[in-house]
């Protein structure tokens, strides 16, 4: 088999540049499977996922189940015949019977060094953890949650300004052309799948809502990496007057000598607002008030009468 026909699975702007791989290769992309549509945003209107605008513009079938599992999805599915399921942020677990149909079965980019960080929010819970080394990896689907044989993998270091998004964006392009190299290693015959060691697993549930809010009874550095977590999406804030704020940026932290209360406004020093945490002080450079845009911490301290002193909640 010199190529392969394959039916893509995947949803969000992670996707992109794998879809965006394999249509160009010397393999064919039968269909692309991306859940329905559904309404977003302030308007709630229709709008298509990434994955669905990139397919239509290409003239690739797009295919939406409501389930897997609907005899509408599995009649496509026989009359397509691919030889390979390929997914990346799909964002569900794959049935067994399904996987079972390729001939060559069905392949996953996650963005991690599996067997560390299975799960939904890889990206985000590395940043937060202060990690400074991830990557992608391809592997061999089964119904276990990322757990299947690795195929390949790429590193990628976490550097001490990323945020969740500049990784993302560093990570999806890397996986898209990991993911072309394994497709090419499984269709030529040569690849050689490596067992995950399940004792070194850890892993990345999903975000939860109450996440999003600034404990500043955690030190300065932790409060660092969960603002660049969490940004751009779905961000942190942190309570002033009864009302939220959100944090957008804020400053590597260093060592200082001087020390506030946790949440407490030490100084305002230009742009900058210094905040109290557990251990040490934390230097805030870009908020943005509920229905206001972002502007610099100084420009809010300015417009709303922030002083040494004030305490956020």
């Amino acid at each position: 088999m010199n190529s392969a026909l394959i039916m893509f699975m995947g949803t969000p702007e992670f996707a992109l540049p794998s879809l965006e791989a394999l249509h160009l290769s010397s393999h064919r992309v039968g269909a692309v499977v991306t859940p329905p549509d559904r309404p977003r945003g302030r308007g709630l209107r229709i709008s298509y996922s990434p994955v669905k605008k990139f397919a239509l513009k290409a003239g690739i079938k797009v295919l939406q189940p409501a389930s897997l599992k609907c005899p509408e999805f599995w009649q496509e599915l026989k009359e397509i015949s691919p030889d390979l399921i390929v997914t990346a942020a799909y964002g569900k677990i794959l049935p067994p019977a399904l996987l079972e149909f390729p001939p060559l079965g069905g392949i996953n980019l996650h963005a991690s060094l599996l067997p560390a960080y299975r799960g939904a929010a890889p990206i985000h819970r590395a940043v937060m953890a202060g990690e400074t080394l991830t990557g992608v990896t391809v592997i061999k689907m089964t119904d276990q949650l990322d757990s299947g044989e690795i195929l390949m993998q790429a590193s990628e270091q976490i550097l001490i300004e990323d945020t969740a998004g500049s990784l993302h964006d560093r990570l999806a392009a890397k996986g898209g052309h990991l993911l072309l190299q394994a497709v090419e290693a499984l269709v030529s015959g040569t690849a050689v799948p490596v067992a995950q060691d399940s004792l070194a697993a850890s892993y990345a549930p999903p975000l939860k809502p109450e996440e999003e809010r600034i404990d500043w009874g955690r030190s300065n550095l932790e409060i660092y990496n969960h603002i660049r977590g969490l940004n751009p999406y779905p961000g942190v804030y942190t309570g002033f007057n009864g009302k939220r704020l959100k944090v957008r940026q804020a400053a590597y932290p260093v060592p200082e000598e001087k020390s506030a209360q946790p949440g407490e406004v030490l100084q305002i020093d230009g742009e900058a607002i210094t905040v109290g945490t557990a251990c040490g002080l934390l230097n805030l450079l870009e908020v943005q008030p509920a229905g206001r845009p972002v502007m610099t911490a100084g420009a809010f301290s300015r417009g709303y009468d922030i002083k040494p002193g004030f305490r956020f909640s």
